[in-house]
């Protein structure tokens, strides 16, 4: 049985593994990934997001930080990551805190966005009660109306954020359930590294 070749920064690991999820034609988002959180009434909850970058210092996604998932992350900043990549039979869990990417970032990234996702972010009361889908196209209507063909600035309540793993485990299938599992737990400035039975 062939084992997990392992880099000693667990984002290396991640990022040769990101990119066979990339190449792989049968992956439609190889940045999807399952943002899992505590709710401000204690339950865990989780939704899909997309991964918009990661580097050293961690992973990033954006979102309307008025939304559940922000106020979750105002009141307890720590969050876990799930990529599951079946057609590799691959998966990867990470636990982290999590903190608000600089303006400047989230300016950047803003500008990359399609002009009805701008739009969109001024709209969307997100997570909240929506009576009738004619009562958002008429909020996207009067912000389309608003800023006309100008530049759409990014909303004050629109930003990334950035989680700092803590500890990120690479998990693959194998025969009989048999699967591999190694975990990467943050030590200081280094990582210690542990294979896990199945």
């Amino acid at each position: 049985m062939s084992t997990i070749p392992l880099a000693d920064d667990p984002m290396v690991q991640f990022g040769v593994w990101y990119k066979e999820a990339e190449k792989c034609k049968a992956i439609e988002q190889a940045n999807a990934m399952c943002l899992a959180t505590i709710d401000p009434d204690g339950f865990p909850d989780g939704r899909m997001v997309l991964m918009k970058g990661f580097d050293a210092r961690g992973f990033v996604f954006y979102t309307n930080l008025k939304s559940l998932k922000g106020r979750s992350l105002a009141q307890l900043p720590k969050a876990a990551l799930i990529f599951h990549w079946d057609p590799l039979k691959t998966q990867i869990r990470i636990q982290g805190a999590t903190d608000i990417v600089p303006d400047a970032e989230a300016d950047a990234y803003w500008k990359t966005r399609p002009r009805i996702s701008q739009i969109g972010a001024w709209a969307s009361l997100q997570s909240e009660p929506l009576d009738s889908n004619r009562t958002f196209i008429k909020r996207l209507s009067e912000y389309a109306l608003k800023f006309g063909v100008s530049a759409v600035p990014r909303p004050p309540h629109w930003s990334g954020y950035r989680l700092k793993p803590v500890k990120i485990e690479f998990w693959r299938a194998r025969r009989g359930r048999l699967h591999e599992r190694i975990l990467y737990t943050r030590q200081g400035p280094s990582w210690n590294v542990a294979r896990l039975y199945p």
